[in-house]
Parts: structure tokens; C-alpha cells; sequence
């Protein structure tokens, strides 16, 4: 019996896993070209990451085995004038993407130490609208998935900044959630680190979205910030976005108490309907995740904005677990918000903003879909019948 129930729950998270590619190749074997005409824009990827250099694969870039220190790279990405919103549209397998048709790597620079990322990094930050998004992703996540969905959400969302992905060390397997969630808690002091060193550019702002596994880690770094008393960057802390949170909710609370009510734009994006959070819940002995908590109420009362998407649509095959970044819609509303910088937006100042947000909310999603926001000030639920 216990065989049978540990590889039903190895097949589960199969099904569960936050990317869905069988292989992790970034760069093409040989260079593929295509017409301009073709492509509709190329991103700049800033990279910090403590995963190893691949060596058995040089094109996945970075494997999903730790390193002690954190390496640092550019990788230049061209999204086709095909795309759809929501979407990454991505090659099968190990096959070379065409540009015309896929997301593509076209190039990577590796920078060799913090300094010189530093010194780039704050270049382009100065001449691209002096904000930065950084990008955390979650659990079963190549290299590769991470930089191509950073490229989708800048892309969609428009941003007005610079892409920065964090990729710590996950092994991008099914059945790698405990390596996995060793990897983010080794990964705690990088993060901050990174943080930091954003901070000491000529950044403006540094607005966060984390996914999944990634939240964990993120809400550490925070909780790190906060201990040692500069919990907002020096004023230079932005939105955070904590998307689908796979964290104990007992832990988000004490995570919250220490960090201490936000003073700027905190979400949290839940959906009852998550089936990679049911599984998650499962391995840890039944206890709810905040990315399917049912009270929006009690974790509002720590001063957070919680977002219910269980009646939005999801793109993943029906896992429900990414539905900010893969419904077309909540994409673009999330853009909407982002490029307002988070300094224009207070917490208190919420009451008006929320109302703008569910007229957006109402007009875009229609009478299919109904989207339940929570503040420490009050509850909208937007749903409209029509037009």
C-alpha cells in the first residue's frame, strides 16, 4: 500500500509541476534566423542565480545543482510577433526555437563577479525608466523556464524597467520538491544580497513577483531585510507580488508579524482551485497554503492585499497554479498596475485604487469570471452580467 500511495503522489507531481517542459535547453544548437518582421521586441534579461554552470549541457546555461556563491548574467531574448498574450510560446523539446514562431535565447553574457552585474545592471536601469523588476520563480523550474517567463511578464505587462530574474537551484524535476525547497532556503541570503545591491543602483523602485516556491524564499529575504531594519530598501522597495504562495500559512503569519505591515502595494494572488497547492498540502501533513487559503480575511488582517482568482480561467493545462501570468486578461491588469510606480499608491490610499481596479477588473473579465479583492479596509467582489 505505501508503495502505491508514494508513486501516486510522484505521478501527481508530475501533473503538478510549475513548468511543463521535458527538456531545459536555452540556446540553440546553430543560430536561426528570422525577418525582423517577425519578431516583436527583444528583452534583456539581468540574471543572478546560485545555480551551477551547466557543463554536461552547455545549452541550458545553468543546471539545477547548487552553488555556494551567486553568478551573474545577460540573456538577450526575442519574443515573435505571433505571441499571444499569456502565452510562452516555446520549441518542442530540445529542438532549436525559431525566432519567427518561439520565444528565443539569441545570446548570453556571463559577468565575473558582482561588480561588473552591478555596473551593467545599473546601467540599463538608468537609461530604461530607473525601476526594476525582480522575478522569483517556484518549484520544478529550469534555467530556462524562469528566463522565458520573466520575458513573457515584462512583455505583456509592458514594464517600465529593467528584468531582473533571481533563479536559485531547483533540480526542474517532478519529484524534486524537497531538494527543492532546500535550494530557496539556501538561497535566502543571495536574495537579499541581490536586493541590496539593486538598492545601491539609481533605481527608483524595485517591484517584486514571486511564484509559487519562489514566494517562500522571498518572503525570508524580506523578513531578513526587515531584522536588520531596512525592510523597504531604503525607500526603495516597490509592489510585491507573492503569486500562488506555496508557504505554510502558520509560517506567513509569523513571516508577516516580523516584516511588520507594508507601507506600499503587498498582493497576494490566491485560487481555491489550485491542484499543485492541494498536492503541496499534501506532502506537508495537510496543512493549507496560503495560495489556497480560504479566510482572505485573516491574511488580510497582516496588511496585505489578497486577490481571489478561483473563478478566473488558468492556462496550464488545468493546474490552476499560474493564472497571474497565463490568463490574458489578469496579465494585462497586472501591467496596468505595475506601471504606475507602488510610491504613487499607499496602502490606506487602497480604498479609491481598489475601486478603479474593479472597474478595470469588471469591464475586462465579463460576466464568465468573478475576482474577490481583500484589503484590511475592505472587501470588492467584482462580477459583471454583461454589457
Amino acid at each position: 500500500m505505501r508503495v502505491k500511495i508514494v508513486a501516486g503522489l510522484a505521478f501527481a507531481l508530475a501533473l503538478a509541476g510549475c513548468a511543463g517542459q521535458g527538456a531545459h535547453d536555452l540556446l540553440n544548437r546553430k543560430a536561426v534566423t528570422a525577418s525582423a518582421s517577425d519578431i516583436a521586441a527583444k528583452h534583456e534579461i539581468f540574471v543572478a542565480t546560485t545555480r551551477q554552470q551547466a557543463t554536461k549541457d552547455p545549452r541550458q546555461v545553468f543546471d539545477g545543482d547548487r552553488s555556494l556563491t551567486t553568478s551573474y548574467a545577460l540573456v538577450d531574448v526575442t519574443v515573435p510577433k505571433i505571441h499571444q498574450v499569456g502565452a510562452i510560446e516555446r520549441a518542442k523539446g530540445s529542438a532549436d526555437s525559431d525566432p519567427a514562431k518561439q520565444f528565443t535565447a539569441t545570446d548570453v553574457v556571463h559577468y565575473a563577479d558582482a561588480s561588473q552585474f552591478a555596473k551593467a545592471v545599473g546601467s540599463n536601469i538608468a537609461i530604461s525608466g530607473d525601476r526594476a523588476l525582480v522575478f522569483v520563480h517556484g518549484f520544478n523550474n529550469g534555467f530556462d523556464d524562469g528566463v522565458f517567463r520573466l520575458t513573457q511578464i515584462a512583455h505583456d505587462t509592458k514594464y517600465p524597467g529593467t528584468p531582473v530574474l533571481f533563479s536559485w537551484a531547483s533540480s526542474a524535476k517532478a519529484t524534486g520538491y524537497i531538494y527543492d525547497k532546500d535550494s530557496a532556503n539556501a538561497a535566502r541570503d543571495d536574495l537579499e544580497a541581490t536586493l541590496r545591491m539593486l538598492a545601491k543602483t539609481r533605481v527608483k523602485s524595485i517591484d517584486i513577483i514571486a511564484h509559487s516556491m519562489g514566494t517562500w524564499l522571498t518572503m525570508e529575504a524580506l523578513r531578513q531585510l526587515a531584522i536588520t531594519g531596512d525592510r523597504d530598501l531604503n525607500g526603495k522597495l516597490g509592489y510585491v507580488v507573492l503569486a500562488s504562495p506555496d508557504i505554510d500559512v502558520d509560517v506567513f503569519k509569523k513571516q508577516m508579524i516580523r516584516y511588520g505591515k507594508p507601507d506600499k502595494p503587498f498582493a497576494v494572488l490566491l485560487s481555491g482551485d489550485d491542484r499543485a497547492l492541494k498536492l503541496s498540502s499534501i506532502i506537508s501533513g495537510d496543512k493549507p497554503r496560503v495560495g489556497d487559503y480560504g479566510n482572505a480575511a485573516d491574511l488580510a488582517s497582516y496588511g496585505v492585499v489578497v486577490v481571489d482568482l478561483t473563478k478566473a480561467k488558468g492556462g496550464d493545462g488545468g493546474l490552476n497554479h499560474a493564472k497571474f501570468a497565463d490568463n490574458p486578461v489578469l496579465v494585462q491588469l497586472l501591467g496596468d498596475r505595475l506601471r504606475t510606480p507602488a510610491a504613487l499608491r499607499s496602502t490606506e490610499a487602497g480604498s479609491t485604487d481598489l475601486d478603479n481596479i474593479g472597474q478595470g477588473l469588471g469591464k475586462a473579465v465579463g460576466s464568465v469570471a468573478e475576482v474577490v479583492i481583500t484589503t484590511p479596509f475592505k472587501v470588492l467582489t467584482i462580477a459583471t452580467g454583461g454589457e
